[in-house]
Formats: C-alpha cells, structure tokens, sequence
C-alpha cells in the first residue's frame, strides 16, 4: 500500500493551487487525477474571467475569497508567468427600472471591499464600448476585473508544485474511501496509458493523513463516503461560442448583463489571446460528466449576446464552441472546511463561478487548515517563480532570431493559424507534468486554437508527440482514455518505421 501525508483528489484549478500552497511545506503531496492531464474538467470551459468580486453575498466564502484571488492574480502571473490582462467590466442595465438592482450590485461590491466601483450613464458606456447596445442606459464599472488563461493558469500551479516535489498520478480514478484508524484509505484504479504503462496497472490502495478533495462536479459523492452529514452538488451546464481573433477587438472590456439566480448571465468578452467569448448559458442537468452542446444552447448563447452588442459578428466567426459544468451546492456558498465528523477530510466544493479567480485563495486557505493539523516546516529551498514556453507569435525579430538560435526547432512552424512551432511543442511535451495528448499541447501552446481547429497540424502533432514519448502513432490521443486518433494501418505501409514516421504527416 503506497502511504503519502496528503493526497489531493482532482487536478483542475483548484487542486493545483492547493497543491502549489502546499509544495511549499515539507510535507509528501500527491494529486490523484482521473483524466489523463491537469485541467480536464470545469477548468478548462469557463470564461477565464478574474472577477472582481462585486456579485458574492457579502459574508459568504465566494465574497471572501474572491477579493482575496483577484488581488492574487497579478503578482502571481508575473510570478508563474501565466497571460492574464486587466481589462475591466461592466454590468449592463437595460431598463431604467432596473437601476436599483445596478445600485444593489455597486453596494454590495463596496462592502465586498472593490475597488473603483461606480455607475456610468448609457452614453458613457457607449464612449468607452462604442459597440454597446444603444439600449444600455447604465451599468456598473469595475476597473479590477480581468481575463485570464484558465489552461495556463492551472498548468503554471501544476508545473510550479511539481517542481517543488509534489507528485501526480494521472488515469488514476479514486473509486472508494474509507477511514482507517489512522487516517483513510483510498482505493484507487489506474487505467493504461503512456504516464502509467500501457498494460493496466490495476488496483492500488493509498493510505493518506490527510485527503483534500477538490472533485469539482464529483466532490459530494467522494465527501458522502466519508461523512454522515450528506451534501449535493448540481452539474450546471454553460454553453459557449469561440470567435474568431478578427473580431476579437470588437469590445475591451468584459460585458455582463444583471445576473439572475443562476450566475452572471451571457457575457461577451475578449479573451487574453485576442478571441472574443459569448456565453455561457445555465442549465442544471443530472450526468456529471454531460459536457456536449446543443443548437438550442449555442442559439441561446447568441441571442443573448446579441443584446449586449450592436451587430454581434457571430455570422462567419464561430471557429468552436464548446461546453463546460460548474458544480453549484444547493446552498449557494462554497464548502471548504475539515469535515466535522471526518477528521483530516477537508471539503472543497461547490466551486462554481468565481472559482477561477479565487483558487489561488483557496489554495492558501486550505494550505493553512493542513498547517493546523500536522504543523509541517516550510522549506528553506522552495522555488517561487516559474518560467513559461516561450511563443514565438507573441516575441519580436530579435526574440526570435534568439530562440531559433538556440534551438533550430523553433523556426518549423507546426500549427500555422497560432504561429506554433515544433520547439514550442516539444517543450510542452518535456516539461514538467508535461503534455501526453493533443489537448494537453493545445492547452499548452495553442496549437490546434486557431481558425482551421487543428484540420492542418494534427498529423504533425501526432508524430511529435510519438516521437517525443517514444510510442507508436496509434497510441496517440486527443484527450486520453479512448479518444484514439487512429485505426489502423494502410496495407502498403507495413515496412515503414511506426514511431514518429514522417510519411505519416
């Protein structure tokens, strides 16, 4: 039986800042993930919106840390080197009979602690946002709020936690647990795959002191194991369509409309990429894991969008759309506390929208509720900074002749939509928590976000990424498990070297 302090069960957002809060403690850490990289669930569909924090019910958690994250999120983008921009928002009024709802919000984010809040009038929302509707006759300004990249924000927490000792386990599924008289025992299966062997592993059973869990979607069932006192989760599916970067200049700042009981409503926003983002819709359904989209949603999404916007240029634009579930606790206020009749079990669910901006807050919560249990030395030797891959769209001529200078890989370019090169993406892939899948380069680099959505590179990257991993093409996926890439092999290519072979691009 493999015996670690404290296991972390989830590797999106949240359970990589944990993680990363932790890796600063001399403890042995190990993240326990299903999927078969960091950021495969709610984490990677959403907003990637830094809220500033006047929505949360003063009082509550999410008001709370929310505050807390977006005052994080600057300094530690410069510190993990993650794209995250200050854009501002705005929440906008529609009906003059709705302004006391608009003055409610400015209040309550005043109490909350915003910061620059105030009420602009319709006409100077249209000076800032010339593309706003012309029904707008107010909304609510917060200077603080940005835009993030959720992918990279989660893979900078993961890479930075690992670097400092904390260990993954991915296609690693916890299917049980249990308490033991000294701690719990989680009963675990591992499926094949390139990080575990491609001949299954089996079972395996981990005693840990401590078990945080951080399932998203899935962190009541795990918590119910536990614990007598039950709690629920509902999977709330959002629905979002991707624009085209041509158009993604068409607003600066990130549009909301008054939210409603189940969120923040259909925003319209740029992303830190230069995309422009409309979503999400709010629709509560039972299967945990039901993240396809619908006409009616995506329809939805742009009529709602529509109102925000004069001319929402959607038509022609749409290069993907895609869907994602937050996990909604029926009382409406994040979970995150040592459950009271499990001691060592801390809960950290109910995650939904702020959850992005306010993980790197959590991460430090939770890091000091394990500080009171076991009272663990912080290290002398924790490194705080981390690197990121460079980009060549994003460097200058000097900058590039300097990278391809230093490694000639960085002049093929593999995806040329997002000017991603191979040494872009073999860097991904040799990283640490490195790539093994196609999205897990994407989410990466980018390659594959472009206009074409990978029609031209995924051949390229196929045979990279065998390459790299030394494992025939066919073992390749998209995201893991049985999303394989191919079938089989042409009769007449029997003799040619499988691993990598150019003739296969």
């Amino acid at each position: 039986m493999l015996k670690k302090q404290v296991v972390i069960v989830g590797a999106g957002v949240t359970g990589t800042c944990i993680a990363r809060e932790l890796s600063r403690r001399q403890l042995d850490v190990l993240i326990i993930e299903r999927a078969s990289d960091v950021c495969e669930g709610t984490s990677k569909a959403n907003s990637g919106i830094a809220h500033s924090g006047y929505d949360a019910k003063p009082g509550t958690l999410k008001a709370r840390f929310n505050i807390e994250g977006s005052r994080l999120m600057p300094q530690l983008a410069k510190e993990l080197d993650f794209p995250y921009r200050n854009n501002g928002s705005l929440v906008l009024c529609f009906d003059e009979a709705d302004m006391g709802a608009l003055n409610e919000l400015l209040e309550r984010g005043r109490t909350n602690g915003v910061e620059g809040l105030k009420i602009l009038s319709g006409d100077e929302v249209r000076g800032m946002e010339p593309n706003v509707s012309d029904e707008v006759v107010a909304a609510l300004y917060a200077p603080t709020g940005g835009v993030v990249d959720p992918f990279l924000l989660t893979v900078a927490m993961a890479e930075n936690a690992a670097v400092n000792g904390v260990e993954f386990s991915f296609d690693t599924e916890v299917t049980g647990i249990e308490k033991s008289s000294e701690g719990y025992i989680l009963s675990c299966e591992q499926y094949p795959s390139i990080r575990n062997g491609l001949d299954s592993p089996g079972s395996l059973q981990i005693h840990a002191d401590i078990v945080i869990n951080a399932a998203g979607v899935h962190a009541d069932r795990f918590h119910n194991m536990v614990s007598d006192r039950k709690i629920h989760l509902t999977p709330r599916k959002g629905e979002y369509c991707l624009l085209d970067k041509k158009v993604g200049g068409y607003v600066s700042a990130t549009l909301f409309q008054l939210p409603t009981a189940k969120g923040k409503g259909v925003l319209v926003t740029p992303t830190v990429h230069g995309n422009l983002m409309v979503g999400p819709t709010a629709v509560d359904v039972e299967d945990p894991d039901k993240t396809d989209t619908s006409a009616d949603g995506l329809n939805a999404v742009i009529a709602t969008g529509s109102k925000s916007v004069k001319n929402l240029p959607s038509k022609g634009n749409i290069i993907t759309s895609f869907a994602g579930l937050r996990a909604h606790e029926d009382g409406g206020d994040f979970i995150i506390e040592e459950v009271s009749d499990a001691p060592g079990f801390i809960d950290v669910a109910g995650i939904e929208s702020p959850g992005l901006t306010v993980a790197p807050a959590i991460g430090r919560y939770v890091s000091e509720l394990v500080d009171g249990m076991c009272h663990p030395q912080m290290k002398a030797d924790f490194t705080a900074t981390r690197q990121g891959i460079p980009s060549v769209a994003l460097a200058d001529t000097g900058e590039r002749r300097r990278l391809i200078e230093q490694n000639p890989l960085y002049a093929k370019v593999i995806c040329r939509c997002e000017l991603v090169t191979e040494g872009e993406i073999v860097d991904a892939i040799r990283r640490p928590v490195g790539a093994v899948t196609l999205d897990g380069i994407k989410r990466r680099v980018r390659a594959g976000m472009g206009r074409c959505q990978a029609g031209f590179c995924t051949p390229k990257q196929v045979n990279i990424l065998a390459r790299e991993l030394g494992v025939d093409i066919s073992q390749i996926t998209k995201k893991g498990g049985s999303s394989g890439l191919l079938t089989g092999y042409p009769k007449d290519e029997k003799d040619i070297t499988r691993k990598g072979g150019a003739s296969h691009e």
